[in-house]
């Protein structure tokens, strides 16, 4: 799938939005203190102009890469409205941040392109875990409602990164491919366990347990990481002999016709 195909992937998701209109705010219920902490918390990390990741992916040189990162960055910011209208509707109020959404950001934003998009993949796997315990733990048709909407654009926004971190490491070899996924990983079980614990009493009352979420998070994460990492390198080492072969049958003819 190449970038072009991102863009009109975003873009069609942009047109069914604007066609499905808003979820029924009207229906809204009073929630639950801890939710409506645990959602005010994730408002804020969805917030956002995601004006220095487009800074970065504009370097890159790719125009479609940049318009399906624009694209992107919109659906993120819609996610932040939904759960801004979410909360408005149930008489609670946004926040302006978390100290844990700040560290995050302040991390991204401190590193490159590949990086950030590396802490940003972690944000995105946390996210599907919690938007489908959003979706799936409660009997408020609203918040099931607005659980699923965000959850259908995070489960494209993880593909979509992986395809781009696929290509950044392309050229990387084993071993540093094995040091790259071991901080990786320890990134992912870090997030994983400050939103376990910092949200546990809103992940209970969605049914989740803070070890669940733990281990059902790594679960997501796991091929992930093959994709990214390994996953280029074994098509590489496994590719099929008929074109393999025939590159290595040139060269040697090249080598032999100069002789």
């Amino acid at each position: 799938m190449s970038f072009e195909d991102w863009v009109r992937r975003f873009a069609d998701n942009a047109e069914r939005r604007r066609l499905d209109g808003d979820p029924a705010w009207e229906a809204a219920r009073p929630l639950d203190p801890a939710l409506i902490q645990s959602v005010q918390r994730f408002q804020a990390g969805e917030d956002g102009d995601g004006a220095r990741l487009i800074h970065k992916s504009d370097l890159v040189g790719d125009p479609h890469y940049l318009a399906a990162i624009r694209l992107f960055v919109a659906e993120e910011q819609n996610h932040a409205r939904l759960l801004k209208h979410l909360l408005l509707s149930a008489g609670a109020s946004t926040i302006d941040g978390h100290w844990s959404d700040r560290v995050f950001v302040a991390l991204r934003r401190a590193l490159g392109l590949r990086l950030e998009l590396m802490t940003l993949m972690v944000a995105e796997v946390v996210a599907l875990r919690y938007y489908r315990a959003v979706r799936d733990g409660t009997a408020d048709p609203l918040v099931t409602d607005v659980g699923r909407r965000i959850l259908a654009d995070e489960e494209s926004h993880v593909p979509f990164h992986t395809q781009r971190l696929g290509e950044g490491f392309a050229g990387l070899g084993r071993p540093a491919r094995a040091t790259v996924a071991a901080g990786w990983w320890a990134l992912l079980l870090g997030a994983a366990c400050v939103v376990a614990y910092g949200h546990g009493s809103a992940l209970r009352l969605l049914g989740v347990g803070r070890l669940r979420f733990i281990a059902e998070t790594a679960t997501l994460f796991r091929p992930v990481v093959r994709d990214v990492l390994f996953e280029r390198c074994r098509s590489d080492r496994d590719e099929p002999p008929g074109q393999h072969g025939a590159e290595q049958r040139d060269r040697r003819g090249h080598r032999h016709l100069a002789r």
